[in-house]
């Protein structure tokens, strides 16, 4: 059975969230592309809420929206 890669704007939303719950700048961003970028930086933001609110760490997987 074929496993189904995840949804690109997933991965870009998932990554930027874990590198705003990192505390990593947004200039740290990796994607050129506008829709990918979109989705990375609403991540970020989320992430670095989370990040000032002290969920860290296995606090913070619930929060994940692909996680399911």
């Amino acid at each position: 059975m074929k496993r189904q890669k995840r949804n690109r704007d997933d991965r870009a939303y998932s990554r930027g969230y874990n590198a705003g719950l990192d505390g990593k700048s947004r200039e740290d961003c990796p994607f050129g592309a506008l829709n990918a970028r979109t989705n990375w930086m609403g991540g970020w933001r989320e992430g670095r809420a989370h990040f000032a609110q002290g969920l860290l760490g296995v606090a913070s997987i619930q929060n994940l929206k692909n996680i399911g």
